[in-house]
């Protein structure tokens, strides 16, 4: 069956339409994936796989173009071209004076990298053109290897599937107000690195290591990983602040409760707190509470809701009228206002998952990104856990307490970083 005609223009979808308006040089909107080979990347065959890849997701031949009432993708016929790694990671994508693609592709020594700005896709849409990239590379670069068994790519969705706007698709029209009031979040502060600059700490683990005290604390790796952090985070609160709860900002892909293959953006985010001047600081304690905390959240009555509240923007007639430039100071109010409720936020990728044939030639995944905050993302590649910090700020006490935590429970984490000059 042929793909259908891709549009010459696309609306952004709803959880898009928040970071045009936001963007800025403190928060890019950018996040990176970067797969480590076993050999040094050869630009040559990396080119070609990105141009076979970048066929197969017709939107990220887009640019971003303002309107009188939305911003849109408009289809370009820019070519993307393959560089090697110059830029600080997670550097400016999008750039209302100047139309560029929203997504790069660079290489150093034996790493591919991979950014995206937000608004294009969301971590689990990314993943699927990156692991597309990083297929259609090994099997370009090692084609002798092959002859005999051609690698197949798991993956079945259409272009239109990829195009698919799913908010869209499973926007109910029911009522998107919960009742509920939001909690003030205790925000980290402190001295932050010059030039909008963000460092990055990243923490290497033995999945089977951690697997087995996640298993003790019948819990799950997120629930696990978000009470350590909260925990570090609590040891460097203030006394006079201790009364405001610490809270975590989950996404959630939700391709996992709703039928979905689009490489868009389709997640839902969860605000999970624990208030460290009433509860235990004992991590047992702070894992029961998210457990139940998660279990109120993961719900379908409640993701619907997030579906919802963002669709119901678009379907307002009043709201529809409104001159963007308008709309552009309400999103930053608004988003002014959710950040203010969350102290930090925890994104578990989870597992990648590649053909089996491919996986000799790599060596590992991770991911991060941008942030004026401190942010925490994690995913693994067979038996390595890479647990990735990026965080504007100079002092390093909360990432050094988290991986401390791990280390005494006698968990083994090798960290590395990058270079950031604070001066």
């Amino acid at each position: 069956m042929k793909n259908k005609k891709v549009s010459e223009w696309s609306k952004l979808d709803n959880a898009a339409k928040i970071f045009p308006p936001n963007s800025k040089k403190s928060d890019t909107k950018v996040f990176r994936f970067a797969c480590e080979l076993h050999d040094q990347v050869d630009k040559n065959a990396l080119q070609k796989a990105l141009d076979i890849t970048v066929e197969a997701f017709p939107l990220y031949k887009s640019i971003i173009k303002s309107g009188l009432f939305w911003y849109y993708f408009e289809k370009s016929h820019l070519v993307p071209v393959v560089t090697e790694e110059n830029l600080p990671p997670c550097s400016s994508l999008y750039d209302k004076n100047n139309k560029t693609l929203l997504f790069r592709v660079m290489y150093f020594k034996k790493r591919i990298s991979f950014e995206v700005y937000h608004a294009l896709s969301d971590g689990a849409g990314a993943f699927q053109f990156f692991k597309t990239l990083v297929f259609h590379y090994i099997t370009i670069r090692y084609e002798k290897n092959f002859r005999d068994s051609v690698p197949v790519l798991n993956t079945d969705s259409s272009r239109t599937q990829k195009m698919d706007d799913s908010f869209q698709r499973y926007y109910s029209g029911a009522s998107a107000a919960n009742g509920k009031k939001s909690h003030k979040a205790y925000r980290i502060r402190g001295l932050k690195l010059p030039e909008y600059r963000i460092r990055i700490i990243e923490g290497i683990i033995p999945v089977d290591g951690i697997l087995a005290k996640v298993k003790e604390y019948n819990t799950s790796l997120t629930i696990f990983l978000a009470a350590v952090l909260m925990c570090a985070i609590n040891e460097e609160i203030p006394a006079r602040q201790k009364k405001r709860p610490v809270v975590l900002s989950i996404p959630v892909n939700l391709r996992n409760y709703y039928y979905s293959q689009t490489a868009r953006n389709f997640f839902g985010v969860i605000n999970v707190d624990y208030d460290f001047s009433t509860g235990s600081s004992q991590l047992k304690e702070v894992i029961e509470h998210l457990k139940e905390s998660f279990k109120e959240n993961l719900t379908p009555e409640h993701l619907a809701r997030r579906i919802n509240t963002l669709s119901s923007l678009e379907h307002n007639y009043l709201l529809r009228v409104i001159p963007l430039f308008i709309k552009d100071i309400s999103l930053k109010i608004a988003n002014s206002l959710v950040d203010r409720s969350y102290t930090s936020t925890l994104s578990n990728v989870g597992k990648v998952s590649v053909p089996d044939d491919i996986k000799p030639f790599i060596s590992s995944f991770d991911i991060f990104v941008s942030t004026n905050k401190l942010q925490a993302c994690a995913c693994s590649y067979e038996n390595e856990l890479r647990i990735s910090f990026t965080s504007a700020f100079v002092s390093t006490e909360i990432q050094r307490r988290f991986f401390k935590t791990l280390t005494e429970m006698g968990i083994p984490v090798d960290i590395v970083s990058n270079k950031v000059d604070e001066e």
